[in-house]
């Protein structure tokens, strides 16, 4: 799929990977339930656990019919907060006995949320994270990562409405400068800056040097960096645009980069683009984190992160399940409308979230917990991030490029402005009326 925008701040990731033909990528995770690892082909249909379970390809909207799931899977919250071991064994036993990873949406949420609710009742959380961890990385590879991404963007605006504008306000405020430096905090393997090179290449002045320097915060594998490397390059030399690449990773934390580190210079104008970036950092040092990206000096900074709070409740179990919850109910419900029922990338997409669900619910981050996923609401990270920098409103033209994008997906998506009234910057993408990813742009 290729989108086509004016002004050339559209998202065209298919640019930077080239689509041809593949094989079906083997999917390795483990199956908490059977304790061994899945692999799944489209040709090879799935069997629920139970002779009463639904097929996924039934169509109907997660959470919907009588919500079973979310009823079964709360009381078993509210168990565990209250230490009730009779009722935790019995709920946890109803709930692997109806529970599917290949089921419907309410028998993957069962499935998925089951797993982290045994991992806090039996405080095994980190070493449970720990494992998914280290398979999902052991079965990463680029060609994986790369056909994930490429149909993630093809069904859903969930990554692209983001990456639409932050690039729209990254070039609006590099606009006539001749050496670039943007410095990337996310882990989506660059897929956003093809389309910002482009846009580059047809300035009408002189077309200026970009220095891309992308911080990993995940356990992203060297080679497949490497590779994503080697890509922007020649798609740089492709575009005629003078191309500088580089990758810092091996960080503890986001706290721990320096300008000297960064290798940032006092002639170029730099730009911070931080995508599901500051939810990794604990919540206690993320406003030192603002302020260190504020001592960069930086023309403007994007953020973009989804819109959940597993923060302020983080010391209230019950509260932050249930948002936790709401969260991911709404998240498969639209993996579950945008792929096909026998996806791998459907698939993948869902045991990534296992794993995030496991680390918000089950794991102790005071205890070496390594990264966070404690997401927070747009209006919360506008409050820490208005103590350093004040907002930059996004233009009319990147507003109406992003609307674009919008009317090449699947009915139900729609941007929506944030209130100004209540202190809230930057813009909403919203499923069925409901915010789920939040874009801003700030400048000192």
């Amino acid at each position: 799929m290729r989108f086509e925008f004016s002004r050339g701040s559209s998202q065209r990731g298919d640019r930077f990977f080239p689509s041809h033909q593949q094989s079906n990528d083997q999917v390795a995770a483990i199956d908490m339930q059977s304790n061994s690892s899945a692999t799944t082909n489209k040709n090879q249909p799935q069997t629920s656990h139970t002779s009463t379970s639904r097929s996924s390809d039934s169509g109907e909207a997660c959470g919907g019919g009588n919500k079973w799931a979310s009823k079964l899977l709360s009381e078993c919250a509210r168990a565990i907060s209250e230490k009730d071991s009779s009722k935790i064994h019995h709920l946890l036993w109803m709930l692997n006995e109806l529970a599917s990873p290949y089921g419907d949406c309410d028998q993957k949420l069962a499935s998925y949320f089951l797993q982290a609710l045994f991992c806090k009742a039996t405080d095994s959380g980190q070493r449970c994270f720990k494992t998914l961890a280290t398979v999902a990385e052991k079965s990463h590879s680029f060609d994986s990562a790369r056909k994930l991404i490429l149909k993630f963007q093809e069904v859903s605006p969930w990554t692209t409405f983001g990456h639409v504008a932050s690039n729209g306000a990254i070039l609006e405020a590099l606009d006539g400068e001749s050496k670039l430096h943007i410095i990337d905090i996310s882990n989506t393997f660059c897929t956003q800056w093809p389309t910002l090179l482009e846009a580059l290449a047809t300035r009408n002045d002189e077309t200026p040097r970009l220095k891309l320097t992308v911080v990993v915060t995940a356990g992203i594998v060297k080679s497949v960096m490497k590779e994503v490397g080697q890509r922007m390059e020649k798609f740089a030399r492709l575009m005629g645009v003078p191309f500088e690449f580089n990758v810092i990773s091996g960080l503890n934390h986001i706290g721990e980069l320096t300008k000297e580190g960064l290798g940032v210079r006092e002639d170029e104008a730099v730009a911070i683009n931080c995508v599901g970036a500051l939810r990794r950092v604990e919540v206690d040092e993320r406003s030192s984190v603002i302020q260190l990206l504020r001592s960069l000096s930086p023309r403007v900074v994007t953020i973009v992160e989804e819109e959940a709070d597993f923060s302020s409740s983080r010391y209230d179990f019950v509260r932050c399940f249930e948002e936790c919850l709401r969260f991911y109910t709404l998240y498969f419900e639209m993996l579950e409308e945008s792929f096909v029922p026998t996806s791998n990338e459907r698939l993948m997409l869902e045991r990534e979230s296992s794993r995030n669900i496991v680390r918000v619910l089950a794991c102790d981050e005071e205890n070496g917990g390594g990264e966070c996923e404690r997401r927070e609401r747009g209006i919360h990270w506008s409050g820490r991030l208005r103590e350093a920098f004040s907002p930059v409103g996004f233009s009319d033209d990147v507003v109406d490029d992003v609307r674009a994008l919008l009317k090449r997906y699947k009915s139900g998506w729609a941007l929506v402005l944030a209130q100004g009234d209540n202190h809230e910057s930057g813009i909403y993408l919203t499923w069925k009326e409901e915010p789920v990813v939040w874009a801003s742009a700030w400048k000192p």
